[in-house]
């Protein structure tokens, strides 16, 4: 068993780069992000908090993401269920819930697992761990051209969230012990793929 542990910011590329390394490696990729916005969507559209609902869901986290059978890919994108993911990723229920269904996936076979807590809390053992910057205004850029909406717009809730996140009690997003930081400003998804797959051994490149 293998895993690369990718985490960063929203924006920063974990997504698209945790996805083409995986590919790169022959591994399973991992969106531990679209696990919590999928609790947050339930919730929403169930008018319940995400900790009542939580245990009970269903959720398949890899290229689509199912939701008690559902392909809920494109919704968990949505600005709003963005934003209310941020808070259900606060609830210390939620955290407890997801991050056990996170384990549970990663205990067997080789991974490339991204998110916000992966090396910190998820999988502190994994054998590499990365953690994903990139200058605020290009993440925001990237989202905006990713949903079709204003860079203004994305980067004012962006600011919010990576507040929401640093400071949060349980979990705050912070770079795991041991983890290369690789600032992704300016350099293609290949570049970044290339930096992380030579910080492992031999074998895996």
């Amino acid at each position: 068993m293998t895993v690369v542990a990718i985490d960063g910011p929203a924006g920063a590329g974990k997504s698209t780069v945790a996805r083409a390394l995986a590919e790169r490696l022959g591994f399973t990729y991992l969106n531990t992000g679209a696990m919590y916005r999928a609790v947050a969507l339930a919730a929403s559209q169930r008018g319940v908090e995400p900790g009542q609902i939580a245990e009970s869901l269903a959720i398949g986290p890899g290229e689509r993401t199912l939701l008690d059978g559902r392909d809920v890919t494109d919704e968990i994108r949505m600005p709003a269920v963005s934003e209310a993911a941020s808070r259900a990723a606060a609830d210390p229920v939620v955290r407890r819930v997801v991050v056990a269904k996170q384990r549970d996936l990663l205990e067997h076979g080789d991974w490339v697992a991204e998110g916000r807590d992966i090396g910190t809390v998820v999988a502190p053992d994994a054998e590499l761990k990365v953690f994903l910057t990139a200058d605020p205004a290009e993440r925001a850029r990237r989202r905006a051209d990713e949903l079709g909406i204003d860079p203004a717009t994305v980067l004012a809730e962006q600011t919010i969230r990576d507040e929401r996140d640093r400071t949060r009690k349980h979990s705050p997003l912070a770079p795991a012990a041991g983890a290369v930081e690789v600032d992704t400003t300016g350099i293609t998804v290949d570049e970044v793929v290339d930096r992380i797959a030579a910080l492992l051994p031999g074998t895996h490149r």
